[in-house]
């Protein structure tokens, strides 16, 4: 017995002063280096790569034969609204363009949105409180402050105002300071402010897609004032700009 704690003890002194130096210094106990690897060799990720846009889609998103029937065939620019039900004052709205052989590209948005106070309908009447379901041109823009940029003709005027508050008592005050004429029931080519009605009174007018006041609208479609100065931006008279709009259901016919 005192021979081989004689010779334990040698081992352990060969291993604190011999060939590794610098005393007892316990090594880390990590897995790369029982393995023999230096942890600051372990491989690093690779970086992200940026997102791949969106791959252009032969008819537009969320339409079905029937709404896409009524798409002119020389749209190449859509404002695409969906609300999630018939009822519904909540919408989202996308835009989308299509290159000659390439189909249709999502080029911004989903952006929310409201619509009318009582949801859609396919067969609007002044003061129903329901946006009109369908395919409109948007062919005129205007609003309370100047042109941010915009390729359609666009009418500044202080007229552009909006008063008093909305439906859940919300301030409308700078509603109408970004509009574009939804081509329902109005004559194209004119300020949005033109109250001619070709349909009639009785079929409603002066829809518009306008800066957003935090609640629902009587007819038009809101989205806020950011986004609004985007799709000013965006629409170009040249692809013949037009807004699908309804629920979802009847947009998937």
């Amino acid at each position: 017995m005192p021979v081989r704690k004689t010779v334990v003890f040698a081992i352990s002194a060969a291993v604190c002063t011999g060939a590794l130096g610098g005393g007892c210094t316990q090594a880390p106990q990590s897995p790369s280096q029982d393995h023999g690897t230096p942890s600051s060799a372990a491989p690093r990720p690779a970086p992200p790569r940026p997102a791949a846009p969106p791959p252009p889609v032969r008819l537009l998103p969320e339409l079905g034969p029937a709404m896409q029937a009524r798409v002119p065939a020389d749209t190449r620019q859509a404002l695409v609204v969906s609300g999630r039900t018939q009822e519904a004052n909540r919408a989202r709205a996308a835009l989308y363009e299509r290159d000659t052989g390439h189909g249709w590209r999502l080029v911004a948005g989903p952006w929310r949105a409201h619509n009318g106070l009582r949801g859609w309908t396919s067969d609007h009447w002044i003061g129903d409180l329901r946006t009109p379901i369908g395919v409109f041109g948007l062919s005129d823009a205007g609003g309370r402050l100047p042109d941010p940029g915009t390729r359609l003709p666009y009418d500044q005027d202080p007229l552009f105002r909006a008063e008093g508050t909305g439906h859940l008592g919300e301030p409308l005050e700078g509603s109408f300071d970004y509009v574009v004429a939804v081509d329902y029931n109005r004559v194209t080519g004119t300020t949005p402010l033109d109250e001619t009605r070709p349909m009639g009174e009785a079929k409603g007018g002066g829809v518009w897609i306008h800066v957003d006041h935090q609640g629902p609208t009587s007819a038009c479609v809101s989205l806020s004032e950011d986004h609004m100065r985007a799709l000013l931006r965006a629409l170009d008279p040249e692809r013949k700009p037009v807004v699908v709009m309804g629920p979802r259901a009847d947009l998937a016919q």
